[in-house]
């Protein structure tokens, strides 16, 4: 049995890996993909594997964009960080899903069906289309607000506040626009998907940054780009070679 895992995150993937090694004796792996386009040459250039595990939001964009691109007859097991609203409609299209963090008893579920299904039949564009569709709808309406524990005391702040979010000692930390930092109990995909995309943007595996938290930008190869915050932070930020497209078209509000 040959797996395709299709995941942005490599600790996540990684985890995903290990599970199906303790379920699935004999399991392979055809590869791990983080991106859409690099999914979509998987597709053109390599036989259809056997399950496809997909992440939502990859590094370059939406999963969907491969359904659009290429031609996919595999079984898919979509995971998401999304809410319960979203997960109804992968479950009313039959179509199987594990959400985030992805607990085994869990996964051996999705499996116990996977070897349970014997149809063949390509996985339908007009049900992909119309999952994106409810997906899209349902979703949780975007963060406004973060509410934050230090010690016994909790805050409210206003999402406005916020300048950035990066990952620091593993722990996701929001910074303000007042230099504050505060822990947060979301992980960066999770803000991702519910945080404003005009605003704020992921421009790698550790920063969420919003745009009025650029101070200045410098070309630092022909394919990144180094961004100095304000708030200043110590660490080096600099966009990821697959985001720095994605980011200049963000930049121009598309």
């Amino acid at each position: 049995m040959k797996v395709l895992i299709i995941e942005d995150e490599p600790a996540t993937a990684k985890r995903l890996e290990n599970q199906l090694k303790q379920i699935v004796p004999g399991i392979a792996f055809a590869e791990v993909i983080d991106t859409v386009e690099d999914s979509i040459n998987f597709f053109q250039n390599n036989p259809q594997p056997d399950l496809v595990f997909m992440d939502i939001h990859l590094a370059d964009g939406n999963c969907f964009e491969i359904f659009d691109a290429v031609k996919i007859t595999s079984p898919i097991i979509f995971t998401t960080a999304y809410d319960q609203y979203a997960i109804k409609a992968f479950k009313v299209n039959s179509i199987d899903y594990l959400l985030k963090p992805i607990k085994k008893e869990e996964l051996e579920i999705s499996m116990k069906k996977f070897r349970e299904t014997t149809s063949e039949t390509p996985t339908n564009l007009y049900d992909i289309q119309q999952i994106m569709e409810i997906f899209e709808r349902n979703r949780s309406p975007e963060l406004k607000r973060l509410v934050i524990k230090v010690g016994q005391k909790i805050n409210a702040i206003s999402i406005n506040e916020v300048a950035y979010f990066y990952i620091e000692n593993k722990n996701v930390t929001a910074v303000l626009f007042n230099q504050k930092k505060y822990p947060v109990d979301f992980s960066l995909d999770q803000l991702e998907g519910e945080l404003n995309s005009e605003r704020f943007f992921r421009i790698n595996r550790g920063f969420i940054i919003s745009f009025e938290s650029i101070k200045s930008m410098i070309a630092y190869s022909k394919s990144r780009i180094k961004i100095i915050l304000d708030p200043p932070v110590e660490e080096f930020v600099a966009t990821s070679t697959d985001r720095s497209s994605a980011f200049k078209d963000w930049l121009k509000g598309k």
